[in-house]
């Protein structure tokens, strides 16, 4: 019997409990949900490594602990008393059976799979052998593949076993409160709903910006690249959001078919339209090729070809080694005419709408007004941590998400495929690489891309004042 998506789970079994994804994000998330009460169910965690539960138990203190949050001895207590642990190799069938022994018929699980992404369909075939998938969910991470050909691949060996909508895929940006937020703050505000389309809009900037390199992560990173580690992903999903029609309905389904739409509207990238980057010092990480051309920085330029964005450019950027760590998406309003009431009718600089998801997300509008005879920016900035109350972290409103059925905040097969069509010219026929400085916005041939048109705007940041002019 398929999962209706509704009905929730009452076991959460994760394979690779033992790893960095786990340590880092899943053990403080299932911390805060136990903090709010929004956890009840068992935890069978699932990895190689020979340990009793105790000491699964003492890694998930020394998790939450060093993530910064505040243990509180009653609720971690409670959080320990749902952990249990089995050991095994997730290639051996063996393991499946013990599983099948340990869950068996009274449950109806969630497996959370923070594995490599080359055992996601092993894993789930073997949990089919044991008819361990009848009544459950199965969430997995990004990448889904790694071009079209892999991710189809991928998608029709777990659809052999499972349903769609028994299958949740993981991109953590889906789980960030301004994404989340998008969909109400473009259609609940007749302000900016009036604004949003191409009448309005000339262009659109969407940045991801980190400002530390690959670091330890060189052998992973040198097989990925920027392109496929978050604008096949983050990005591509965020634009979907920021451009896609309102949904015709409450469900997941009505949500991922909006943005669908907007993904077919999308030509595949044209590789003359795209930089990309590398900054200096990259190929002496341990780990990376000492001829390495994996780009850590990549900006391009696309379009949707459709009535509401027709003829609106869209360029989007990623990289490493950057001044700043920011995620922003910048919407540039289409100028007014010459004032004739001025005396040198000089029109005033674009309005903007910054959506800023990180650090510390929030909304900025920027309006103009006149100072003597000059133009000046006006900020008018809302921090939603300020105004709307302290979010529920990407994680923990994601595996909330999974455990109750709520499919929203998860990609589908559909998009997935899409996505990959859209970035696929640009990994058969890669655009040169460009070296830039540790500390750049990115090679200058980045700034080129935009001839013509705004250039890339310097990020909005909660420690600055003229960001954006």
């Amino acid at each position: 019997m398929a999962d209706d998506g509704k009905s929730s789970s009452n076991l959460l079994v994760i394979f690779g409990i033992t790893g960095d994804l786990a340590r880092k994000m899943t053990f403080r998330a299932l911390y805060r949900l136990e903090s709010r009460e929004l956890l009840d169910c068992p935890i069978l965690g699932v990895a190689s490594d020979d340990i009793p539960v105790e000491k699964l138990v003492e890694r998930a203190r020394k998790a939450i602990g060093g993530s910064g949050e505040k243990v509180d001895e009653a609720v971690f207590d409670r959080l320990a008393g749902r952990l249990s642990y089995l050991s095994g190799d997730v290639t051996d069938g063996q393991l499946y059976s013990l599983l099948a022994d340990e869950i068996g018929s009274d449950y109806q699980p969630l497996y959370y799979l923070e594995m490599p992404p080359a055992l996601f369909a092993p894993i789930v075939e073997n949990l089919a052998k044991v008819d361990l998938l009848q009544r459950a969910r199965v969430a997995v991470e990004k990448p889904f593949g790694h071009d079209l050909a892999s991710a189809l691949e991928l998608n029709s060996r777990l659809r052999a076993v499972l349903d769609e909508d028994q299958i949740l895929r993981v991109d953590h940006f889906l789980g960030k409160q301004p994404v989340v937020e998008l969909e109400y703050l473009r259609f609940a505000n007749q302000a900016l709903a009036e604004l949003w389309d191409r009448h309005s809009v000339s262009e659109i900037q969407i940045t991801m910006a980190e400002d530390f390199g690959v670091e330890d992560r060189g052998k992973f990173y040198d097989a990925v690249g920027a392109l496929r580690d978050v604008v096949q992903n983050h990005l591509l999903q965020v634009l979907a959001l920021v451009t896609m029609e309102p949904p015709c309905g409450p469900s997941a389904d009505d949500l991922n078919d909006k943005k669908a739409e907007i993904f077919r509207g999308m030509a595949p990238l044209d590789p003359a339209r795209c930089v990309r980057g590398q900054y200096r010092g990259y190929t002496d990480v341990a780990g990376v090729a000492r001829n390495s051309q994996t780009e850590t920085f990549v900006a391009l330029r696309t379009e949707i070809d459709n009535w509401r964005w027709a003829g609106v450019p869209i360029f989007l950027r990623a990289g490493k080694a950057l001044p700043e760590r920011v995620t922003e998406v910048r919407l540039f309003l289409r100028k007014v005419p010459g004032l004739a009431f001025l005396s040198n009718r000089r029109p005033a600089e674009p309005n903007q709408i910054v959506l800023r998801i990180d650090p510390d997300p929030g909304m900025r509008l920027q309006l103009s007004a006149q100072v003597g005879d000059s133009w000046q920016d006006i900020h008018l900035d809302s921090s939603f941590a300020q105004d709307l109350g302290d979010p529920e972290r990407p994680y923990e409103r994601l595996l909330y998400a999974g455990l109750t059925g709520d499919r929203q905040l998860f990609a589908r097969e559909d998009s997935i495929e899409e996505t990959w069509r859209i970035v696929q010219p640009l990994l058969d026929n890669p655009a040169e690489i460009h070296q830039y400085d540790r500390g750049s916005w990115g090679p200058d041939a980045a700034q080129a891309l935009l001839r013509g048109h705004r250039g890339w705007q310097e990020p909005w940041l909660p420690s600055t004042t003229n960001a954006g002019q």
